[in-house]
């Protein structure tokens, strides 16, 4: 049993790596299906999860969509286009100063945060949406 679910993440880590664009589970699943018909969307769904709480991918969590899996680790942010809904990563400098300025406001103990800015893309401007 663990041969085969070390191949299925595999499989799953593959088509992430290969799609390289934030994918969401459904377009993942739909990578791996495509050489690999047998495999389940609930397996697929399960080992993105199983990927990314061991850390090799980053699950971003998209309030008003689906969710995107990252292969990218190193800290960045990332930018979604309000008409077409592409992601892209966004690198700029991490302001450390925003974790201790919510810590002073919430009295969390703040660990990680996530910046997602949004826009129109250069397609979707081009195209005059």
């Amino acid at each position: 049993m663990e041969k085969r679910n070390t191949i299925q993440k595999k499989l799953v880590l593959d088509a992430v790596l290969r799609l390289a664009d934030h994918p969401t589970a459904e377009q993942v699943y739909a990578e791996v299906v495509k050489e690999h018909p047998t495999v389940s969307k609930a397996t697929v769904y399960r080992n993105l999860n199983g990927l990314s709480q061991s850390g090799v991918l980053r699950h971003i969590p998209m309030p008003d969509g689906a969710d995107r899996f990252d292969h990218r680790l190193t800290p960045h942010a990332h930018i979604e286009c309000t008409v077409c809904g592409r992601v892209c990563d966004a690198f700029v400098e991490d302001d450390t100063g925003l974790d201790a300025q919510v810590e002073r406001q919430t009295g969390f103990r703040c660990a990680t945060h996530e910046l997602m800015f949004r826009g129109v893309c250069p397609g979707c401007a081009e195209a005059g949406a």
